[in-house]
């Protein structure tokens, strides 16, 4: 992997020295939809830089239900991960391999260090835990005070813009599981959506209309 890539997927950092050094000190990896990456309970022993695809961010109870937190995308690290190495704690997320995965993982180690000797890497670090902070944000408000309804046309919403496309093949469970609520209630949504003609469910496909997004802001 050259120094080239990583300043393509991560346009703020441009010191040759920390690119070097991120290229000689990272291990390149691909992964394939649905690979687990990391579970509850694992320690994080490297910081995942997102070169290309999608991983998504899940919160986990004790009775294995899931709660979808937020996508790591091109150009992303996860906060959570950070927060996991500077503490040295097992994590508490769940993460999955939304679309084909192309990562650089930093070792711990090197993490601390290039936080020490490279400013630009702890800006990014910086900007990377305030983002996060705000989408967390968004989730808690969902999750406190907006009706099961409104949670998920803003889900159909996020996925449509993430997958970048209007069909979304998935089951009525798997969106019940990100959402944590019962298959049943989202059945139950998706077919309300449906008689408005807003969505077409078929079967493990949802197809959603190009104006989604404006018919739900009215």
């Amino acid at each position: 992997m050259t120094r080239d890539i990583l300043r393509q997927a991560l346009p703020n950092l441009t010191d040759p020295k920390l690119l070097d050094r991120l290229v000689e000190k990272g291990q390149f990896s691909t992964f394939e939809p649905g690979k687990t990456l990391m579970e509850p309970g694992q320690f994080v022993k490297s910081v995942p830089l997102v070169l290309e695809g999608c991983i998504k961010i899940m919160r986990m109870d004790g009775e294995g239900k899931e709660l979808f937190l937020y996508y790591l995308e091109t150009g992303e690290t996860c906060a959570l991960s950070l927060t996991c190495c500077s503490a040295s704690r097992p994590s508490e997320i769940k993460a999955v391999v939304e679309e084909k995965v192309t990562a650089l993982f930093i070792p711990i180690q090197v993490h601390e260090q290039l936080m020490d000797e490279f400013k630009q890497w702890k800006d990014f670090v910086s900007s990377t835990y305030q983002h996060r902070f705000q989408e967390m944000l968004v989730v808690l408000d969902a999750v406190a005070f907006k009706k099961m309804d409104e949670r998920l046309m803003k889900y159909l919403v996020t996925k449509m813009k993430q997958l970048k496309t209007n069909e979304l093949h998935t089951t009525h469970q798997e969106v019940a599981n990100e959402l944590g609520t019962a298959r049943e209630v989202i059945s139950r949504l998706l077919k309300q959506l449906e008689k408005k003609k807003w969505i077409e469910l078929g079967r493990n496909v949802i197809y959603i209309r190009d104006d989604f997004e404006e018919l739900i802001a009215h």
